[in-house]
């Protein structure tokens, strides 16, 4: 079970509760920059500190961070109006894309892959869902608030030819 969860602005106690709640194994980092001067308690060190005392493994995946650059040869159609999530679904074409998916998918137990935003929709952990759930027939579901639900597939996330595309028909 992979769940995705933005530590936005709640306490480290209130998240790593969060996290016990739905018995969390794992926690995948998948911050460009693992800290926040907003939120220091969520900077690498601070937060590994404090998910090993409630035994929960950290590991960061630098590999599926946001904020990427615009890709060389940037897809021809994208359905994506934000140049972030366009710059991401181009990067969910690399095989460094994919080695950080190889190495998600080896975690064992219940994995929370994290980012800073507190709406899936707003982050990149919504384009992460779509690959797990439509290429790779995982099931993701997420945590909006203190509720975990299925994940929400983008309205323009489709197959094709078993590889997963936002670009517009």
């Amino acid at each position: 079970m992979i769940l995705t969860v933005g530590h936005s602005n709640r306490s480290l106690a209130e998240f790593v509760e969060l996290l016990g709640d739905h018995r969390i194994a794992v926690v995948a980092d998948v911050r460009k920059l693992r800290g926040s001067r907003a939120f220091p308690h969520f900077d690498e060190a601070t937060l590994k500190r404090a998910l090993k005392r409630a035994d929960i493994e950290y590991v960061a995946i630098p590999e599926l961070a946001g904020r990427r650059p615009k890709a060389a040869s940037p897809s021809a159609r994208p359905c994506w109006r934000n140049r972030g999530f366009r710059n991401y679904a181009d990067h969910m074409r690399t095989g460094e894309f994919r080695d950080g998916i190889r190495k998600l998918l080896a975690l064992r137990g219940r994995v929370a892959v994290m980012c800073a935003e507190a709406v899936p929709w707003r982050c990149h952990r919504s384009l992460i869902g779509d690959y797990l759930v439509l290429e790779k027939k995982r099931k993701v579901e997420e945590l909006v608030g203190t509720r975990a639900r299925p994940h929400r597939r983008t309205a323009c996330a489709r197959l094709v030819r078993g590889h997963l595309t936002y670009d517009l028909p």
